[in-house]
């Protein structure tokens, strides 16, 4: 039994969070560029302060990142070394289309990820690509106000067509929005979502959400008709609710909430609005404009298998009285009372990836695809920039451990497993470096000082191991 033989073990990054190069190969300005470390990061994120620009007051992680931009040789060599199968790397929009709504592309930013994607597949490894991670050209923020605008269907159309021609034969693994959910939550960062006074922030919210779900089965339209090898996904911030205790209401919030993540997964992967988020959208006096065969694409242009991230599980309940709030990945919740957490207070329950996995299947009946998963933890170098992180080895060999367990005991169909942040990067939620998920360190801290060295830590290894044996062995 155990994983496939073709199993896709391999690490995640995105090109906000790791690339840096803001200012070149012709690229221009993006939504996740402006966004800065410190106290007014999640007013920025949320949409509900407007930073357009940078300014003199602030630090922009993302301008310079871990530099991939001019080290990514270096870095897939690394992960060729531990003996990935895929690579996970997103595509800078404002790269390819520095506006977003020219009628050429940037030569110079294609030819970027050609290299990167030539450099993949000259080690044997498949890369696995998200088209949006995030991303939004500012001009499309500033013009049109971003995916509020049915426009950027249109642009977003312009750059599938583009990419999907460009990379033929080079990539066949697609992803078409990061966390399409996160749109609800931190609506800038997802979607470039900036609200003004006196905006109806929830049909503003849903609104752009549908020209994305309609964006994204265009994507899958074009990905099949261009090389009917490609595999498209989409990609979901799952993390199961549980109940906070058996009280029916609780089991209900439960309930409530699984369904507001699965809402955008239950019309990329089946078609249609489902009838329970129809209904809540009429309580709120959502109203959604469709234009004509918008329903007829979403039904034909379903995706081929469902991507997710997990970090952990949540939980709801209706006790007004239970306010003691934990984080994980944007997401707040209860705290679950059995469960350890991080030093970021995201709660660390590996059995939950497992009923997760679980949930997913059974709803949907496609194979997965774990693309994110790991611990972020304050790591301390030696002098030669080693890093004994056992904390890292023991948090993912329980997380493989419960994957394998769903293959193995459930059955559930698992196509591969990326890490988050295989090497270093900036933290989305945070901005910080010094939250670290990678197996290799980078010498840079939360200021952006730093030599940009590249060192193996213990897990490298261990997870080099891992991959060797296909998740055999998870010994430390």
């Amino acid at each position: 039994m155990g994983f496939r033989k073709d199993f896709l073990w391999g690490g995640a990054t995105a090109a906000n969070q790791c690339e840096g190069g803001y200012d070149k190969g012709g690229r221009g300005l993006a939504n996740v560029d402006v966004v800065p470390i410190g106290k007014d990061r999640f007013p920025v994120i949320s949409g509900q302060k407007k930073m357009f620009d940078f300014d003199d007051e602030h630090f922009y992680p993302a301008k310079e990142a871990i530099d991939m931009y001019t080290h990514y040789k270096e870095d897939i060599a690394l992960f060729a070394e531990m003996g990935f199968k895929t690579y996970r790397l997103s595509i800078a929009w404002s790269r390819i289309f520095p506006q977003g709504d020219e009628a050429e592309p940037n030569e110079e930013g294609l030819k970027f990820y050609e290299d990167m994607f030539k450099e993949c597949k000259k080690h044997g490894i498949e890369p696995l690509v998200t088209i949006t991670h995030f991303d939004c050209p500012m001009h499309l923020v500033e013009k049109y106000g971003a995916w509020r605008s049915r426009e950027l269907v249109g642009f977003y159309e312009n750059l599938c067509k583009v990419i999907f021609n460009r990379y033929k034969g080079l990539v066949k693994y697609w992803l078409t929005f990061n966390e399409i959910n996160m749109i609800l939550h931190a609506p800038f960062m997802g979607a470039g979502l900036y609200f003004e006074e006196g905006d109806d922030v929830e049909q503003i919210k849903f609104q752009a959400a549908h020209h994305e779900l309609v964006a994204s089965a265009i994507a899958t339209k074009i990905a099949h008709e261009v090389d009917p090898e490609n595999q498209v996904g989409c990609m979901l911030a799952a993390g199961a609710y549980y109940p906070y205790s058996p009280k029916p209401e609780d089991v209900w919030a439960s309930r409530s909430d699984d369904r507001e993540n699965y809402f955008f997964i239950d019309v990329q992967s089946r078609g249609e609005y489902p009838a329970y988020a129809l209904k809540e959208m009429e309580r709120k006096g959502i109203e959604i404009k469709m234009e004509e065969g918008d329903k007829e694409l979403l039904k034909a242009h379903t995706v081929d298998f469902i991507s997710f991230s997990y970090y952990s599980s949540r939980v709801s309940t209706t006790d007004p009285e239970l306010l003691e709030q934990t984080e994980g990945n944007i997401f707040a919740s209860v705290k679950n009372p059995y469960l350890e957490a991080s030093e970021w207070g995201w709660q660390i329950d590996p059995l939950g990836l497992r009923i997760t996995m679980n949930d997913i299947y059974d709803r949907y009946q496609k194979p997965l695809f774990i693309v994110e998963n790991g611990l972020g933890a304050v790591d301390t170098p030696d002098e030669n920039g080693y890093v004994e992180d056992d904390y890292r080895i023991e948090y993912l060999a329980a997380h493989v451990q419960a994957m394998r367990d769903a293959v193995d005991e459930d059955g559930v169909d698992l196509l591969g497993y990326t890490t988050w942040g295989c090497i270093d990067l900036v933290s989305a939620g945070t901005g910080e470096m010094k939250k670290r998920y990678g197996f290799i360190y980078v010498d840079r801290d939360n200021e952006g000082n730093g030599t940009l060295k590249r060192s193996k830590k213990k897990s490298f290894d261990w997870y080099k191991k891992v991959i060797a044996t296909n998740g055999e062995d998870l010994s430390n």
